[in-house]
């Protein structure tokens, strides 16, 4: 079994006129599952037409409380319980987390510290309901200027000292592209701790073909070595048709499929 693919709801609502027209188009290309950001009430409206198309949610986010702040633990453990139980009821596999951004007197370690405190009182949570915590990796040049989960080598060491089997990184290629390059022999060495995956061309944050740097022919090659099972999520902002750059990105990733249509 290879991995599966998803589309970033939220990321692609930016070129559809609206939910249904997303989710519709997101089910027509051929795609298992969709990712939302939200919980509430745009959560349950996601939900609802994710169901009617037939797609799974295959993750959310868990938590915005900054982790690498002790005063925030109390809360950031309280979100991460409420998203594992709405996860957990929906058969939501995966939760986004964060690692916070650096604050002023707080050093690279002692927020390492922190960040593995605040998981190592989530984690258990995630545990009980076989929910999976996914920290996520992002660049902090470009996109996220503070970003303290910012290099592969730093998440490694939080989900290592958390030993947690439901703390994993979900590894976003373009925002490690920029920070540090590497990508599939980061991927090779490191399949153990990846989670999830996020896709997006470089520069520019859009589609992942021939018009931008990094080889996702290659990359997808290399996931599906590892023998990933879980799902490669396209988070990437479409410049183009937004139909037309999922029916791309979905054929890239696995030549094998051929998407409806």
């Amino acid at each position: 079994m290879s991995y599966q693919q998803s589309i970033s709801a939220p990321m692609f609502l930016r070129r559809f006129p609206d939910k249904e027209t997303l989710v519709a188009a997101i089910a027509e290309v051929g795609f298992p599952a969709l990712e939302i950001w939200n919980r509430g009430a745009e959560f349950k409206e996601w939900l609802g037409l994710a169901q009617k198309h037939n797609l799974k949610v295959c993750n959310m986010i868990g938590h915005r409380a900054a982790m690498n702040r002790p005063e925030c633990h109390a809360e950031a453990e309280r979100e991460i319980i409420e998203s594992v139980e709405i996860a957990a009821e929906h058969g939501i596999p995966g939760l986004i987390c964060f690692g916070g951004n650096a604050i002023e007197g707080q050093s690279r370690d002692e927020a390492l510290d922190t960040v593995v405190e605040g998981f190592r009182r989530a984690a258990p949570h995630a545990e009980k309901k076989g929910v999976t915590l996914l920290l996520e990796l992002l660049n902090s040049c470009v996109d996220h200027p503070g970003y303290l989960a910012d290099h592969t080598a730093w998440g490694l060491e939080v989900c290592r000292r958390v030993k947690s089997p439901r703390l994993r990184l979900l590894y976003d290629i373009y925002h490690m592209q920029i920070m540090e390059g590497d990508i599939i022999r980061t991927i090779r060495d490191n399949i153990a701790w990846l989670g999830h995956f996020h896709t997006a061309g470089n520069p520019g944050r859009q589609e992942i073909g021939a018009t931008q740097e990094l080889n996702y022919a290659a990359i997808a090659q290399a996931i599906r070595e590892s023998g990933f099972t879980g799902y490669v999520g396209h988070e990437f902002l479409p410049a183009g048709d937004p139909v037309a750059a999922m029916r791309e990105a979905r054929q890239l990733m696995d030549p094998s499929e051929k998407a409806p249509g």
